[in-house]
């Protein structure tokens, strides 16, 4: 090929790189558009299952672009992480640990939320199916660190109890983009159920301290 076509062709080709990279971001937006039709289409309310559901908040819209943007960058992730800070809410009376017998049935739970689920009964952590939480356990997940010996490591000191009440009412403020449900923030448990669990990963006795 003559030396003039190739340049020709080359910088026809760069050009159209351009052009396709510049109309990226609005192809992203139509892509995403008819995605987001697509699914809500496919859905169906029932039960307590609403198509609300399908609604993200900042925090969950800017947490699904990162895996395809990439990390999100150091700014934006504590800039989000102190958002959440700001919607952590402690028990008024500042107790901060229930039972942890209590805990443990919360956290071996995977009732509530579910289309199928009464809505009129507690809701439970399904804490087992990322977290591995004492010796005795043979089946458990790993999408999360082992909580094993959690407090036995930690101590169980005011602090620990708030840092631990407060990773489970919104573990997104402390960790941005968290795969953990924000189980406060979100009202999927109770302000004693948080107790409950903070009992069974803090209290000596807890089996998961054993």
């Amino acid at each position: 090929m003559p030396f003039a076509r190739t340049v020709a062709v080359t910088l026809a080709g760069l050009a159209l790189a351009g052009l396709a990279q510049a109309a990226q971001p609005q192809k992203g937006a139509k892509d995403e558009a008819r995605a987001r039709e697509v699914i809500r289409a496919s859905f169906k309310e029932k039960g307590q299952a609403g198509l609300d559901r399908l609604e993200q908040d900042e925090v969950q819209a800017a947490c699904s672009r990162a895996p395809a943007q990439g990390p999100l960058p150091d700014a934006a992730a504590k800039k989000l992480v102190a958002a959440q800070q700001a919607t952590l809410v402690y028990p008024a009376d500042g107790k901060l640990m229930g039972d942890w017998k209590k805990g443990e049935q919360i956290a071996q739970s995977g009732v509530g939320k579910q289309f199928s689920d009464d809505p009129a009964k507690p809701s439970g952590g399904n804490c087992y199916a990322c977290h591995r939480l004492s010796k005795q356990e043979v089946s458990f997940g790993t999408l999360g660190p082992s909580l094993y010996q959690y407090g036995k490591v930690r101590g169980q000191g005011e602090a620990m109890q708030r840092y631990t009440y407060a990773k489970i009412f919104n573990p997104q403020a402390f960790t941005a983009c968290s795969t953990m449900p924000r189980f406060g923030h979100h009202a999927i448990l109770t302000e004693e159920q948080i107790r409950d669990l903070v009992a069974l990963l803090l209290d000596p006795a807890s089996p998961v301290n054993q």
